[in-house]
């Protein structure tokens, strides 16, 4: 029987430098193989590190990740895992106060928003700003507009892979 595999990103925007060492932790714990991480200084928070890696290992992955580095509420990451047999892509994001924001991706990395979540938003929306609104949150809106700085901060940094062993 031949095991499926995907593959993403971790992107860690902001780590207190003290918690570097226990993000590598958490990521070894879930891929089952040692992780050492390039970071940098994140120029968009004083005293905060980032860094990004990409994966390899079976669909769920992602999911696992984004357990994983939830432990510390300080934390500003996104995770993606690409589109594999049976499974669609997807985006996970997480900032202090907003928490996790998920949704699938298509295969150029573009949010999906399904049918259903259209029509719900259709038939409860109670004016056009109440709709805008609701496909601002469909989109994540809050998490982009909180990481959109430190995502260019970290603009042409090196990428480390990581391969889960199965």
């Amino acid at each position: 029987m031949q095991r499926r595999s995907t593959q993403g990103v971790v992107f860690v925007h902001s780590c207190p430098k003290a918690l570097c060492q226990h993000v590598e932790w958490a990521l070894e714990r879930v891929v089952g193989a040692p992780v050492s991480l390039s970071w940098a200084e994140q120029p968009a928070a004083h005293g905060a590190y980032r860094a990004e890696v990409a994966w390899t290992g079976a669909p769920g992955t992602g999911a696992k990740l984004v357990a994983a580095l939830r432990a510390w509420p300080m934390l500003r990451f996104e995770v993606t895992e690409e589109a594999s047999h049976g499974n669609d892509g997807e985006r996970m994001s997480y900032v202090p106060g907003h928490g996790v924001y998920r949704a699938p991706t298509s295969a150029n990395g573009d949010l999906v928003v399904t049918e259903q979540q259209l029509r719900t938003l259709a038939a409860t929306a109670t004016s056009v700003e109440a709709f805008r609104h609701g496909v601002d949150q469909l989109l994540g809106a809050a998490w982009d507009a909180d990481l959109e700085v430190y995502r260019y901060a970290g603009d042409g940094s090196q990428t480390t892979w990581l391969h889960q062993v199965v």
